[in-house]
């Protein structure tokens, strides 16, 4: 009996654990890792945020979803005919998290493994490897083995980056730690903020929680009961992991926080302050953290692409979608796409590609505040019980009003810096 409750359990859990091993990768370890080494723990709050905000994003998506039987995707496109917006967000999305996460494993294993003296050789060698290596997995792997190497992966990562972290939390001087105001977020300060709103806990990826829960036959006020819970606990981590992430990389702020080495250094730091063993610990936890989130997005994010083609056809065609889409053309078809092109990214800056990536990600949040705004708010369209409440409406607003504001910020922060370069070269 005691082993069917754990079973039981387990089950209860999975699409949470799921969630924080997906949402929990290049985004976190690596903008956390720049972040911390620029700021310190003053960003904390972004972390703590960003973790709140992708709980309420993704507590509303279950809520459409145990309402109303079909997935977010679903709706945007049957209900409020985003299909175009989606999917050309969709397609630039995925090249850029494709290219971050192939990069994020190839600095990661080479840290660990270096294959060649020069670390952009590695870094590309290993980079191609983990790529074509998730491929495989979820062509011949299925659910179950997604299910499993998750787990084991999001085990490793938390398990050993929190370990550093609170080795490591005693040797920083507090005293000299700046708070970051949001209020008052300037150039630079404002891209990283946004970055690790944005990137902490997963952007798109929050759309394959409904695709998980699927699998479950999760459905009404029971099936949500359980979607809380479990999203309690991945964003519980996922909050955990972001801040002892920037614990570790606040306490090595000499570092220069450039490129693919960032990970090494890191590692390197606290080798020299805590053995030889913390140097390895930390590795082995940030691959393990990547390379679950690889596996997690590449094993997801096609069931959009699937789907989206099937609501689209069913539209155009008045017939009933499939959802099992797992195996389909399409999904096959994604998947390919999601491994192969973005590899043309490990030619590129790491840096540069992290924060590309994480920032396209913040723009997400908006969109979908919005959406959770219109749809679950409909009376024709969700059951009272699963309708918005007061304190969900408002901060769904806050959240769009703060993107909004801070984007508007950045654009003319942009603006000036074009006018101020064109001036000087007028003058």
């Amino acid at each position: 009996m005691t082993t069917n409750r754990r079973g039981i359990s387990f089950k209860l859990i999975l699409p949470g654990i799921l969630v924080a091993a997906t949402g929990v990768g290049a985004g976190d370890l690596a903008t956390a890792g720049f972040a911390g080494a620029k700021f310190g723990m003053g960003v904390a709050w972004a972390v703590v945020f960003g973790a709140v905000l992708k709980w309420v994003l993704n507590e509303g998506l279950a809520r459409w979803q145990m309402a109303t039987g079909t997935t977010l995707l679903e709706g945007w496109i049957r209900r409020l005919r985003l299909q175009w917006v989606f999917l050309i967000y969709l397609v630039l999305w995925s090249f850029c998290v494709g290219g971050a996460l192939i990069n994020a494993c190839g600095v990661a294993a080479s840290a660990l493994w270096p294959l060649s003296e020069d670390a952009g050789i590695s870094k590309q060698i290993w980079g191609i490897a983990h790529s074509l290596l998730g491929v495989v997995l979820v062509y011949l792997g299925g659910f179950k083995l997604f299910q499993k190497l998750m787990a084991a992966c999001i085990g490793i990562m938390f398990v050993a980056v929190t370990i550093c972290a609170v080795r490591i939390a005693p040797t920083l001087d507090w005293s000299n730690m700046v708070f970051v105001n949001p209020l008052d977020l300037s150039g630079q300060q404002r891209t990283w903020v946004l970055g690790l709103i944005g990137g902490v806990g997963g952007t798109l990826t929050l759309l394959s929680y409904g695709y998980w829960i699927r699998e479950q036959k999760r459905a009404g006020a029971s099936g949500m009961r359980h979607c809380r819970i479990d999203l309690s606990i991945a964003y519980s981590m996922t909050a955990l992991f972001g801040v002892a992430m920037l614990l570790i990389a606040a306490a090595t702020p000499e570092i220069d926080g450039k490129g693919a080495s960032l990970i090494a250094l890191l590692g390197d730091k606290l080798g020299e302050a805590m053995g030889t063993a913390f140097k390895y610990l930390f590795l082995i936890g940030a691959w393990g953290a990547i390379f679950s989130s690889l596996f997690g997005v590449w094993q997801s994010v096609p069931y959009m692409f699937a789907d989206y083609l099937s609501e689209t056809r069913r539209l155009d065609a008045s017939k009933p979608a499939s959802i099992d889409h797992a195996g389909s053309w399409p999904y096959n078809v994604y998947l390919l796409y999601l491994a192969v092109p973005p590899m043309i990214t490990l030619w590129m800056p790491f840096e540069k590609i992290q924060i590309i990536y994480a920032v396209l990600g913040s723009f997400f949040m908006p969109l979908l505040a919005l959406t959770l705004l219109i749809m679950n708010n409909r009376r024709d369209w969700v059951a009272a019980e699963f309708r918005n409440g007061l304190l969900v409406n408002i901060f769904l607003l806050m959240t769009l009003a703060f993107f909004v504001w801070q984007g508007l910020q950045t654009a003319l922060d942009k603006i000036g810096e074009l006018a101020s370069a064109f001036w000087s070269w007028t003058s």
